[in-house]
C-alpha cells in the first residue's frame, strides 16, 4: 500500500515477551499470531512492503512469503477441524496480489482542504491516506485517484464526520473480473451534487471503460458505507460478471465475493462435495444473488434459494432468468425461519448449501437446519473458529463431517475460507 510516508523498524524479539517493534503479542489470539509472525518477517527486511502496515489492520501477513502464509492457514484449519475431519489441503493463488474486485475508499481532507482518500485506521474512524494497495484492483485504485484529483475543480467538498459538513463520503468501485465492466458508486451526504453531469463527463474522459456511475445518499451518522437512496447517473446501474460459466448481475448492495478467481474454486469445491445426481431438492441458505444455487441447479432436480436481503433476491431472480435456469426459486425471508416452515410442511430437502457470515450460524438456524434433516450439508465458512463451533453442534444433532478443504480467498490477511461436507448419520 502506497501512502507516501516511511517507517523505521525496530525489533526487540524475545520468547518470554513475544515483542517485535516494541509491541507485545497475545499468544491466545490467532489474529495476534498472524501479526506477530508477519512483523518478525517485516523486521528482518527493515521495511514493510506496505507503509500502512500496523495502522489499517487489513494485511496481517503482507511481508510473509506467500507459501508461508498458506502453510500457516492450512495448519490452523487442520488443527481446528481435527476433531471432526481431515483437511484435504489448501487451494492457493498463482497470482495473489490485486485480487479485490471491490474497493471502498473513505474520503476526507487535510488542514488546507486538500482531498484525501484511504482506509480507516484499525479500530478508529481516522482515515489513513492511501494511493494504491497490493490487495486492490489496480484500475479501481486509479479511478479513485482520478476522483480525488477532480474534486477541487468542481468545488466538491469531502465529508467531515465531526462537523457533518461536506458532500463526498466514500467511493466504491466494483470491477467485473471476466467482463471488465466497472461500477463507480459516489456515496454523498446529500442528493444534490453540483455540476454532476460535467463531473461525470470529466471522469469518463479519464476512464472511458467505466460502464456505470451511481450516486448513493447516506445522510446518517453511521459506520455503514451505503445509504438507502440511489440514483443512476450513467449506464445501467449495475455490472455483470461470469463465474464458472454463469452470468451474474451485481448491484451496488449485492453481496459478491471480492476474489473472483478463488470464488470459482471455492464454489466448484462446494458443488463437487455435494455430489449432485440430478434427483435432489437443494436449499441454498444465505443465497445472496444466487451464485451457488444457480451453479448447482443444472445438477439438481430443484433448487430453493433463501436470503434476507431484498436487493440480492431481486438480482438472484434476474440471474436465474439470464442463465435460463428454470428449476430455482428465490424467497426473501430469514433462512432459519424459512427452514422451520419447510420442516413443518414436510418438505423433503436433500442437500443444504450454507454460507453464513463470519460470526457463523446461531443456534436458532442450526436447530432449524437439523429439524429439516437434509441428507447432506455443504458448509462454506469464512471463519474456521466459528466453523469448528458449528460443526460440534451439528455432530450432536446427528451429522458427521466427511470432507474438508481450505481455500485462500484473502491472501496477505489472516482470513481463509473452508468447505466442509457433512452427512446425516444413518
Amino acid at each position: 500500500m502506497k501512502t507516501g510516508k516511511s517507517m523505521e523498524i525496530k525489533r526487540t524479539d524475545s520468547k518470554a515477551g513475544r515483542k517485535v517493534n516494541g509491541k507485545k503479542y497475545d499468544k491466545g489470539s490467532k489474529r495476534e499470531e498472524y501479526k506477530y509472525k508477519a512483523d518478525k518477517e517485516r523486521s528482518k527486511k527493515g521495511n514493510s512492503r506496505c507503509e500502512a502496515f500496523g495502522e489499517c489492520g487489513g494485511c496481517q501477513m503482507i511481508d510473509m512469503p506467500y507459501e508461508e502464509q498458506l502453510k500457516l492457514k492450512q495448519k490452523e484449519c487442520a488443527s481446528l477441524l481435527k476433531p471432526f475431519v481431515r483437511l484435504e489441503g489448501i487451494i492457493g493463488m498463482e497470482e495473489p496480489e490485486h485480487y479485490r474486485n471491490k474497493v471502498n475508499a473513505a474520503f476526507t481532507h487535510d488542514r488546507k482542504g486538500k482531498p484525501l482518500s484511504g482506509v480507516y485506521k484499525e479500530g478508529t474512524h481516522y482515515i489513513i491516506p492511501v494511493e494504491e494497495c497490493l490487495l486492490e484492483n489496480k484500475k479501481a485504485d486509479e479511478i479513485i485517484g482520478s476522483i480525488r484529483e477532480l474534486l477541487p475543480s468542481f468545488k466538491i467538498k469531502t465529508y467531515d464526520e465531526d462537523t457533518g459538513y461536506g458532500l463526498l463520503r466514500h467511493v466504491m468501485v466494483r470491477v467485473g473480473h471476466t467482463s471488465g465492466q466497472i461500477m463507480v458508486v459516489l456515496v454523498l451526504s446529500s442528493p444534490i451534487m453540483p455540476s454532476k453531469n460535467n463531473f461525470v463527463k470529466a471522469l469518463l474522459k479519464l476512464h472511458p471503460d467505466i460502464t456505470t456511475i451511481i450516486v448513493n445518499v447516506n445522510d446518517r451518522k453511521t459506520s455503514m458505507v451505503l445509504g438507502d437512496k440511489e440514483q443512476v447517473i450513467y449506464g445501467k446501474g449495475y455490472i455483470e460478471d461470469t463465474l464458472n460459466g454463469k452470468s451474474f448481475k451485481i448491484s451496488p448492495k449485492s453481496f459478491y465475493q471480492v476474489n473472483s478467481v478463488q470464488t470459482e474454486r471455492l464454489y466448484g469445491k462446494a458443488i463437487e462435495y455435494a455430489g449432485l445426481t440430478g434427483r435432489e431438492t437443494v436449499l441454498d441458505a444465505y443465497c445472496g444473488i444466487g451464485t451457488i444455487g444457480i451453479m448447482a441447479a443444472e445438477k439438481a432436480k430443484q433448487v430453493i434459494g433463501v436470503e434476507l436481503n431484498r436487493d440480492a433476491v431481486k438480482d438472484g431472480i434476474i440471474n436465474a432468468k439470464q442463465n435460463k435456469i428454470s428449476n430455482i426459486q428465490f424467497y426473501q425471508k430469514d433462512a432459519g425461519e424459512f427452514m422451520v416452515q419447510l420442516a413443518e410442511q414436510g418438505t423433503q430437502i436433500d442437500t443444504v448449501f450454507m454460507d453464513p457470515p463470519r460470526a457463523g450460524s446461531d443456534e436458532v438456524f442450526l436447530n432449524s437446519l437439523s429439524a429439516l434433516k437434509p441428507k447432506k450439508i455443504v458448509y462454506v465458512s469464512c471463519n474456521p473458529e466459528t466453523l469448528a463451533r458449528d460443526l460440534k453442534y451439528l455432530v450432536k444433532k446427528g451429522y458427521k463431517a466427511a470432507r474438508a478443504v481450505a481455500v485462500d480467498m484473502f491472501p496477505f490477511t489472516g482470513h481463509v475460507e473452508t468447505v466442509v461436507l457433512m452427512s446425516k448419520v444413518k
